[in-house]
């Protein structure tokens, strides 16, 4: 079975969004230990794994797993700050399942030039960067890609509580929206939030 990861914001000796973790962890494992469906399958909670009580200020827990969890870590988190992104175009662009083989990602992230990070777009729509999650805004709406790289938790949180909406966002149709937002489990919501027009080198 291959080995997963979750990527758990710690602050204040506070781990966040624990529910949606565990419900990818779990879902992740399901499917590639073959249980789908099956009554044996028995699910794990991170909550009893994890230790964020000694841990104030900001941190990264990095959970490693695949039928069981294989390996806990901790380390202080500081932001990389992007300022700039280049679109990148890659049709075969897979990564579902939140896995320790990042290849497809490394891959275009080595194609960034000069630029910070890059927004992968698949069949002409964006989806997301190497690292985050996206929103774009357009009218006052934030849209987030409907079928981005990864479903990740915090973009999960922000659905359920309607601060974004799924949305197809073609390459074409970029200039239309005047901010995007980068996020992740470790980026707040409006942490990274950039100029549309001054952002994307070409």
């Amino acid at each position: 079975m291959c080995r997963f990861i979750e990527t758990i914001r710690i602050m204040n000796g506070v781990a966040e969004n624990l529910s949606a973790h565990n419900a990818r962890m779990n879902a992740t494992r399901r499917i590639h230990s073959g249980s789908y469906g099956t009554l044996s399958f028995k699910e794990l909670f991170l909550e009893d794994y994890i230790s964020p009580s000694a841990y104030i200020e900001l941190t990264r827990c990095r959970v490693v797993y695949s039928d069981r969890i294989e390996k806990v870590e901790y380390f202080p988190y500081t932001m990389r700050k992007v300022k700039t992104l280049r679109l990148v175009n890659d049709d075969e662009a897979e990564y579902m399942f939140k896995s320790e083989d990042r290849t497809v990602l490394d891959r275009n992230f080595s194609r960034r030039g000069d630029a910070d990070d890059v927004v992968i777009v698949r069949h002409g729509l964006l989806t997301d960067t190497s690292i985050a999650n996206i929103a774009l805004r357009r009218d006052g709406i934030w849209y987030t890609p409907r079928k981005p790289l990864l479903k990740g938790t915090r973009r999960q949180l922000l659905l359920e509580e309607g601060r974004i909406v799924e949305a197809d966002i073609p390459l074409n149709d970029l200039l239309l929206y005047d901010r995007i937002c980068l996020f992740n489990a470790m980026i707040h919501f409006g942490e990274q939030e950039l100029d549309v027009y001054k952002t994307f080198l070409i």
